[in-house]
């Protein structure tokens, strides 16, 4: 009876011991990956089997029902998440069944910049070969409406940033993204604005910060520039700002402003009409929308570039005359 025994009880003790070190094997043994990361991508449904198969093709699991042994061990069969993933050196079955599960996906980036206009802003959109794209061939009015931008013009309704997002995320939903990264950045300034600004409403100050953000990139001017420009509002003065007239002149615009652009009327031309121009004319950063709501106090009316990114402030018409002969003139001669 004893000696009947004896098999089966050395196929049990074989058995645990085979069963033991192959889960030793899962839980400490890394994977066939190499010194460098390699980036996988799961698509949405896939099944487990399906991806051990195939990591087992791309030579990443000796043998697919490593995967599929583990993960029903653990009765972790299902909950795998799409995306890319980056399997780093070291990874055993054990951590690539938990990074599959956890959704933490390979993230891209796409920087707003800036000053950029919307055309531009939806030039890189359309550049980003890690989005998925659906937006090409609308015209303005259909960007707006699925934007859900205001009014009927998108520009500056995004704020420049540097997005992260995984693979295969819709072109329309980064929009959405940096416009409610704007909404909300824009409220939180329009709430701690200072009293008696010459605007209407945020999308006011929005515009305003447009101008500003062309107008410098100075961080210590951007208020001054403010100011110059809200003084002017609320003494009826044209704001006079030559990047509305670039704006205005729109593809016409040959690198070189001339006294005939300036006198060519188009809604945009701050020397041809008063007020704020209809809508912003670029992408606004939170400095810039900052400045908008808490302009410098002073009596500065006028600034004329030195021709190095810095300013030169006025207060009359005759210091401004003369500080554009300074810096602005001279630079005319041949």
């Amino acid at each position: 009876m004893k000696r009947a025994l004896f098999p089966a009880v050395l196929l049990l003790l074989l058995a645990f011991t085979g069963g033991a070190w192959m889960y030793w094997r899962w839980e400490r043994e890394p994977l066939s990956i190499g010194t460098q990361p390699v980036v996988v991508e799961i698509s949405a449904g896939e099944s487990l089997r399906h991806v051990a198969e195939d990591f087992q093709q791309k030579g990443i699991l000796l043998h697919a029902w490593d995967l599929i042994a583990y993960a029903r061990l653990h009765e972790a069969s299902g909950g795998l998440r799409a995306g890319e993933y980056r399997l780093d050196p070291g990874l055993t079955v054990a951590g690539l069944l938990d990074l599959l599960r956890s959704g933490k996906v390979v993230m891209h980036s796409l920087t707003l910049v800036e000053g950029w206009t919307f055309k531009q802003a939806l030039s890189a959109v359309d550049a980003e070969p890690n989005l998925q794209h659906g937006l090409a061939g609308l015209d303005t009015q259909e960007l707006t409406q699925r934007l859900g931008f205001e009014g009927s013009n998108p520009e500056g309704q995004m704020l420049p940033n540097t997005y992260e997002f995984p693979r295969g995320t819709r072109d329309v939903d980064f929009l959405r993204r940096a416009h409610a990264a704007e909404e909300l950045a824009l409220n939180a300034v329009w709430n701690q604005r200072d009293k008696d600004l010459p605007y209407k409403s945020p999308y006011d100050a929005l515009t305003m910060a447009s101008l500003i953000e062309k107008e410098t990139a100075q961080a210590d001017e951007r208020a001054k520039i403010a100011g110059v420009f809200v003084r002017r509002l609320q003494k009826g003065m044209m704001l006079q700002t030559d990047p509305t007239v670039i704006y205005g002149l729109g593809e016409s615009y040959d690198g070189t402003i001339t006294w005939k652009d300036l006198r060519t009327d188009t809604p945009y031309n701050t020397y041809t009409r008063y007020g704020l121009p209809p809508t912003p004319i670029c992408l606004p950063s939170r400095a810039s929308l900052e400045a908008a709501v808490h302009p410098a106090p002073g009596n500065a009316l006028y600034f004329v570039s030195r021709g190095d990114g810095t300013h030169v402030f006025s207060a009359t018409l005759k210091e401004q005359n003369a500080a554009v002969a300074k810096y602005q003139l001279k630079h005319d001669k041949p």
